[in-house]
C-alpha cells in the first residue's frame, strides 16, 4: 500500500469516527427532547387536575388502553411518572455531557492537516 492510499484509509477512518460522535449526540438530543416534552405533559395534566376534586373520574391511557380512574387515584401516579422522568433527564443530560467531553479530548487529539 502507499503512503497516499494510507492517508485516505486514515482519513476516512477519521470522519467515521466524527460521524457517529455527531450521531450518538443527535440521538441523545432528541431522547431529551422527547423526555423534555413528556415532563411538560405532566406539569400540564397534574395542573389540570390540581383543582378538581379527588372523587371525579378521569381517563388514562395505559399502554393503549383507555382506563377510567379518578382524579384521587391518577394523580399520584402521574406524580411519580415525572419525577421518573426527571431522574432519566439528568441521566440523558450527564451521558450527552459525558459524550460531548470525550468528542472534545478526541478531536484534540486529532490534528486537522489542509491540502
Amino acid at each position: 500500500m502507499s503512503q497516499q492510499q494510507v492517508s485516505v484509509r486514515k482519513q476516512q477512518e477519521l470522519q467515521l469516527h466524527y460521524t457517529n460522535y455527531k450521531n450518538s449526540l443527535q440521538q441523545i438530543a432528541q431522547k431529551i427532547g422527547d423526555i423534555e416534552q413528556e415532563i411538560e405533559e405532566h406539569k400540564l395534566v397534574l395542573e389540570t387536575l390540581g383543582p378538581i376534586p379527588e372523587d371525579r373520574k378521569c381517563f388514562r391511557m395505559i399502554h393503549g388502553v383507555l382506563v377510567e380512574r379518578t382524579v384521587k387515584d391518577i394523580a399520584p401516579d402521574l406524580q411519580t411518572n415525572l419525577e421518573n422522568l426527571k431522574k432519566v433527564l439528568d441521566d440523558l443530560m450527564k451521558q450527552y455531557k459525558s459524550k460531548q467531553d470525550e468528542m472534545d479530548k478526541w478531536k484534540n487529539n486529532v490534528q486537522v492537516v489542509q491540502q
